[in-house]
């Protein structure tokens, strides 16, 4: 995957999120009357600068692209004319400062309801979710899931493709520790499987999708390449589509599968392979690239296998919802994820979990690019995950957040007054620092997960 590639659909999404929380702290601003003076995406020297008229707000896209804001008239910041200052945001009612620093947030929230809303009413061709084989010492082989199982329902709720079923069960373990699942046996019968995760296992995801122990069904298929990516090892060693593989390093291939496991077996060696091409024998050396796997390096080179359409025929499913169902899903997925997030971060914070989990914008960026090349709706489902911890990060009490903002109007509410302008200074620092110092580790935990 190209630089250029990660880094413009990381900018995409990261415009699109600001622009989005930014408009919600604008719009409800502009509908309870408080005059606006600039909406700024990004930080710094603005490069674009827009107003209709010279009393209107100024719209500007500015040099730094990690954030962005929107200012109000407000006398803590400045003079303000005498007749701008009904329109002030310090002067205005303690629900409508509420509101208006809780809109961004919210807004984030609602563009995850609608980016899944479009999601679900599209629908998805996925994989059927029946089981490969079952690893022993598993959680699923101790919860007593059979190869060709075939998973039906994960706690009352229907999930007809491989992504829907795995993605509940993470959810529902990672929240309550333990989930139903009822299958579809091999022989056709019905069965209630309890996967139960031990409390430790929690505070670690990538361990924890380890040892769940649940792989997808792969059909026998035949070594034959139906298309490589481009820039990947597998184009740079001259494969491509309808290539059949013949042999690897002397020993003879007989399916996919068979190439794969040598592949990952040998991240950054060489690899002598014979492929067929046109009823020609040709030579290749494949060289797979290192990446990161659940027990270590693995080997990648960036090439898919063709499947017959008549495997294909019965592999997949589609998946798709009604209009009002479609919202539904699409209000509890933002939920879910909003609780699962909440639940994790609160976990880091008490030491029950490992601050590994955290994502910085290296890894964020990385995401992108690999949900824009997977399709569209891919995409969209990243937006929408990343809308939704924006949100949920918003809203943490920590001074300079939006969260710590509304802390403050709480703490107002209560004992009939604001806080001294001193002990808010004081606590935006702390927060400041807070801030600082997270962006740091995570950004350090980026850079350690790049050159591991």
């Amino acid at each position: 995957m190209s630089l250029i590639h990660t880094v413009f659909y990381f900018l995409v999404a990261l415009a699109l999120l600001i622009a989005v929380h930014e408009f919600g702290h604008y719009w409800v601003a502009r509908k309870l009357g408080v005059k606006v003076l600039r909406f700024s995406l990004g930080f710094g020297t603005p490069l674009l600068r827009w107003q209709r008229r010279p009393d209107d707000t100024e719209f500007t896209l500015a040099a730094i692209p990690i954030g962005g804001y929107v200012r109000m008239v407000d006398e803590r910041e400045g003079t303000v004319a005498p007749a701008d200052l009904p329109y002030a945001f310090n002067r205005q009612r303690l629900p409508v400062r509420f509101a208006i620093v809780a809109a961004g947030p919210i807004f984030n929230f609602l563009l995850a309801i609608v980016l899944y809303w479009g999601v679900f009413m599209a629908g998805e061709t996925g994989i059927r979710p029946v089981l490969g084989p079952v690893e022993a010492g598993t959680f699923a082989a101790e919860a007593g899931f059979e190869p060709e199982d075939e998973i039906l329902v994960v706690d009352g709720d229907p999930t007809p493709t491989w992504g829907l079923a795995v993605g509940r069960i993470f959810e529902r373990v990672m929240d309550e520790g333990a989930v139903e699942v009822e299958v579809k046996t091999g022989d056709g019968g019905r069965a209630i499987r309890t996967l139960s995760i031990p409390a430790h296992m929690l505070n670690t995801p990538e361990i924890l999708g380890e040892r769940l122990g649940l792989q997808p069904w792969e059909p026998e298929l035949p070594p034959v390449v139906e298309r490589t990516e481009p820039g990947s090892p597998a184009e740079r060693a001259g494969m491509k589509g309808g290539d059949l593989l013949l042999s690897a390093d002397g020993v003879a291939l007989r399916t996919w599968r068979q190439w794969v496991d040598i592949v990952r077996a040998r991240p950054g060696q060489s690899v002598g392979l014979v492929v067929e091409r046109d009823g020609v024998h040709v030579s290749l050396d494949v060289r797979p690239d290192t990446v990161k796997g659940p027990k270590g390096p693995v080997g990648r080179i960036g090439a898919a296998a063709r499947i017959p359409d008549s495997v294909r025929a019965a592999m997949e499913v589609e998946y798709r919802l009604g209009v009002l169902p479609a919202l539904g899903a699409a209000v509890e997925r933002t939920g879910d994820y909003a609780w699962l997030s909440l639940k994790m971060i609160g976990r880091m914070l008490i030491g029950k979990a490992t601050v590994e989990n955290l994502s910085g914008p290296i890894s964020i960026a990385q995401y992108a690019g690999q949900s824009a090349k997977l399709g569209l709706w891919h995409f969209v489902k990243f937006l929408a995950l990343i809308s939704v911890s924006l949100g949920v990060l918003n809203l943490l009490p920590v001074p300079v957040l939006d969260g710590g903002h509304l802390s403050f109007y709480l703490i107002e509410a209560v004992k009939g007054g604001p806080l001294s302008e001193k002990t808010q200074m004081l606590a935006q620092q702390v927060g400041l620092f807070i801030l600082i110092a997270l962006m740091a580790l995570a950004f350090m935990l980026d850079i350690e997960r790049l050159f591991s």
